[in-house]
């Protein structure tokens, strides 16, 4: 194994979709209207935040400052956090321009919820199920730089920080077992809230363009950042096996995939 790099590593991290199988009826409710059928969880990685922070806030000056935006009432949140989701669809057409102009790498797992593979793999636990894929998104790629920050982005009232940080230890502990070495880097966790670290917005846009092309098949706004992702591995199919591994030499396509 290479001796890692000396620079500081930090990591934007967001999902997209939930981890919802059930109603507190006990019902099985993926697919549903309120219910993802997919769930996404993703980073965003740079060795210089400090100029990615500044490029997003200046986006957002330039919205809230904009006349032809002003009257619009969710442009209000906007110049707080920009939110894909939420956005005005001329913002976003400005803010995958930005992204698709600056320096950073992103990768993603993404998981279809296989009820039988919920039952089976996680006791029917959404903090399980989320916290796997939190261990998968890790497990290769924390001793590559001395120093790496894992910054979480908070949504909701779900206390999670020990198990984040358990999750982060898992794939540290799964690499170590399947490299035969021990990794000695420094590893800090942390939660922020969006409006508070403006990095967060960069996942969550490359995160809803991931979701819109795995939920409607929609492929431009992964088309306008696909440049940036380094992996997207697809770990589970309508069986609840793994089937895509999608990487530079791989390329993402929606053709590529089953659809939902």
């Amino acid at each position: 194994m290479k001796k890692p790099n000396n620079e500081h590593n930090w990591f934007f991290v967001d999902e997209s979709g939930d981890p919802t199988f059930y109603n507190s009826r006990g019902e099985y409710i993926v697919g549903r209207e309120g219910c993802s059928p997919i769930l996404i969880l993703g980073f965003v990685e740079t060795t210089d935040p400090h100029l990615l922070r500044q490029q997003i806030l200046n986006l957002q000056v330039e919205v809230g400052t904009n006349p032809y935006f002003t009257e619009a009432p969710s442009v209000k949140k906007s110049v707080i956090a920009l939110h894909a989701k939420d956005d005005l669809p001329e913002i976003r057409y400005l803010v995958y321009k930005r992204l698709a102009e600056l320096d950073y790498r992103a990768q993603f797992i993404v998981a279809r919820k296989v009820e039988k593979v919920f039952v089976a793999n996680y006791n029917k636990s959404s903090g399980q199920f989320y916290d796997d894929l939190i261990t998968r998104l890790f497990e290769n790629v924390l001793h590559r730089y001395e120093k790496n920050t894992i910054i979480f982005s908070k949504r909701g009232s779900r206390r999670r920080q020990i198990p984040l940080e358990q999750a982060i230890q898992k794939a540290i502990d799964r690499f170590e077992k399947k490299r035969g070495t021990e990794i000695r880097t420094a590893i800090s966790v942390q939660a922020q809230q969006p409006s508070g670290e403006p990095c967060l917005s960069i996942i969550d846009y490359m995160n809803w363009a991931v979701y819109r092309a795995y939920t409607r098949r929609e492929e431009r706004f992964y088309s306008a950042i696909a440049s940036k992702v380094s992996s997207l591995i697809e770990i589970y199919d309508v069986e609840g096996q793994r089937i895509n591994y999608f990487n530079k030499r791989n390329p993402f396509a929606i053709n590529k995939i089953t659809p939902l």
